[in-house]
């Protein structure tokens, strides 16, 4: 929406973006690239990078980290329906497939592929379990 309207409602959310930033502590930035369905249900400490893009219907827990590596140079790119536990990190230009799952305090500096689990520091795949039996990955 344009004219003074639609510019006092870009200062209301760019106030109210504010103040929920200084509340649960997270570092979220208004350009990052979030498809919808994202779900934080406990967005202390969360920090992204603007760089970072992150797929549709993701969950993100508490104390996560998405951003640039030790390098310097590129961002995650989150897929979809992808659930990243707490105090996780996921660093530098890597990808994560859809439907795979980040353990929690796990440190990320390589690609994870769709559907694959990686935990540990610094992360590494583990097999899928299907049935109750381990599947090769």
């Amino acid at each position: 929406m344009r004219g003074p309207i639609g510019l006092v409602g870009q200062k209301w959310n760019v106030l109210m973006h504010r103040f929920w930033s200084v509340v649960t502590g997270a570092d979220i930035p208004l350009n990052v690239s979030i498809e919808g369905g994202l779900l934080i249900p406990h967005p202390n400490g969360i920090v992204i990078h603007p760089d970072v893009t992150i797929g549709p219907n993701c969950l993100i827990f508490q104390q996560v980290t998405l951003g640039i590596g030790a390098t310097g140079m590129g961002a995650p790119q989150i897929g979809g329906h992808v659930d990243i536990g707490a105090g996780a990190k996921v660093l530098g230009a890597v990808r994560i497939g859809d439907h795979a799952k980040i353990g929690a305090n796990a440190v990320v500096l390589t690609d994870v592929p769709a559907g694959a689990t990686a935990v540990g520091i610094p992360a590494r795949l583990i097999p899928a379990r299907k049935n109750g039996l381990i599947a090769p990955l």
